[in-house]
């Protein structure tokens, strides 16, 4: 990793360049039309204290949340964080509505339209139910912070700390001293450009191989899409609530940890979904490994550690999906992390070569299911208003997804899973090609494995 994307000072004050990765990860998305969002919902059963509720709001605004992205007027170079307060209200809805709506209110937050660039990246919406339970949802661009950034977001706001992050007004650099600024800055960055243009001849062959195999394998079933699919579609997802006695437990008796009960989880959710590799072979697991440090003000501050398991004995013993991981662990911790290292290319990086990336990226051979655990967030991040909510769930999703692509990519799967009070909190975002892909029908499927591996829980 780059030092100048972990430090906090430039020219004498605040960094307010974004990261390489931060850069690259926000423009490849854009180019692709892709926008990746990340949610967090409670549930009150009990009445609200509203003021409780503005003064996390508040607080929001004057931490890692209160910025936004501005580009350079230089087609090559650096974008900046500017500082930016977020929306200026909650968005209170004008008519209460059934508990049995709330997972529909809650896709419909996650759908509403964000802009890291113009503002405003991040909203908080309250709903009142009909039985007197309220609903919270807090949306947040995945651009301006990533899921463990998320957590420490809404747990500092609580606590109500704020940070000072120094960023400028919108626009406050005049068009030519933004430009000597940033001449200036590429000059500096000029060094590790030429370290970085092996690896990124690597990288651009492996993405462009992998996109081949996919087009291959998948080129039937798109030609019997039919056109209407390139029409927005809403990924089906569930969160699985299971009582940590009873998870930590389960996970003792087939000789493992809680971790590995995840992975073990959504391996054999990924047999169901048609996800093993070649058809009978194993499944890939792609767990993003946070790199977040203490006033680290990086966006994503996550890279990534891969392996495969053997879906078929996961219900009955561990043991072996536990020395898997740490075998990848391993390997993750000793191995460079090559998207690091040609981090710093990412301003002279075409359009054309971001879309070939991110489509070579989506459309992985291996299928992975991605595996996000944030582990134990806490009981601090139920408590809202300041007492503690009676649910809570967190997910990560995409807006403006087609089935067309969903199809294209092989389908995905998502797991965002987190400890939270007394649950595990296990939220499962899936799309199988061909398949009902129905809200009904990942519940029916959740509950089903959770009866495999011999747990209950609540599925909402």
């Amino acid at each position: 990793m780059n030092s100048s994307d972990l430090t906090m000072t430039h020219e004498g004050g605040r960094n307010e360049l974004l990261a390489f990765v931060d850069q690259g990860f926000y423009v490849g998305h854009r180019v692709t039309g892709q926008r990746e969002v990340t949610q967090c919902t409670w549930v009150y059963e009990h009445p609200v204290d509203f003021d409780g509720i503005k003064r996390f709001h508040h607080n929001l605004g004057h931490g890692l949340l209160a910025r936004r992205i501005e580009r350079s007027p230089l087609p090559f170079g650096r974008y900046r964080w500017v500082s930016d307060p977020g929306p200026p209200g909650i968005d209170i809805a004008d008519r209460a509505r059934p508990r049995a709506e709330v997972s529909d209110w809650v896709d419909e937050r996650a759908r509403l339209p964000l802009d890291p660039e113009q503002g405003a990246a991040w909203h908080l919406g309250v709903l009142p139910l009909t039985d007197g339970s309220t609903a919270i949802s807090l949306v947040v661009s995945h651009y301006l912070i990533d899921g463990i950034g998320f957590a420490v977001v809404v747990a500092e706001a609580l606590m109500g700390k704020t940070r000072d992050l120094g960023y400028p007004p919108p626009h406050s650099r005049k068009r030519l001293r933004a430009i000597v600024q940033d001449v200036r800055q590429t000059v500096r960055d000029a060094p590790e450009m030429g370290r970085a243009i092996a690896v990124m001849t690597r990288q651009v062959a492996k993405q462009l191989r992998q996109r081949d195999v996919a087009k291959s394998a998948s080129l039937q079933p798109i030609s019997l899409i039919p056109n209407h699919c390139n029409d927005a579609f809403v990924v089906p997802c569930v969160t699985i609530q299971v009582s940590l006695e009873d998870w930590d437990a389960r996970a003792k008796a087939l000789g493992a940890n809680s971790n590995t009960l995840v992975a073990g989880l959504a391996a054999k959710l990924a047999e169901h979904l048609g996800r093993r590799r070649d058809g009978d072979g194993p499944i890939t697991i792609q767990l993003p490994m946070s790199e977040r440090a203490e006033g680290d003000t990086r966006a994503v501050a996550v890279s990534f550690a891969r392996f495969s398991l053997d879906p078929s004995g996961v219900t009955t013993d561990l043991r072996n999906v536990r020395d898997d991981i740490k075998q990848a662990l391993a390997v993750w911790r000793a191995t460079p992390d090559e998207t690091s290292q040609l981090a710093s290319l990412v301003p002279f990086t075409p359009k054309r070569m971001w879309k070939q990336g991110v489509d070579g990226a989506s459309a992985d051979p291996d299928r992975p299911v991605i595996c996000s655990n944030l582990g134990d967030v806490g009981s601090l991040v139920c408590l809202l208003d300041g007492t503690p909510a009676e649910y809570m769930s967190g997910r990560g999703t995409r807006q403006h997804v087609t089935r067309q692509e969903l199809e294209r990519a092989g389908g995905q799967l998502y797991l965002l899973t987190m400890r939270v009070g007394n649950k595990m909190s296990i939220n499962v975002s899936a799309y199988q090609p061909g398949a009902e892909n129905t809200k009904s029908a990942l519940r029916d499927l959740a509950a089903c494995t959770l009866i495999e591996f011999g747990l209950t829980g609540e599925i909402d």
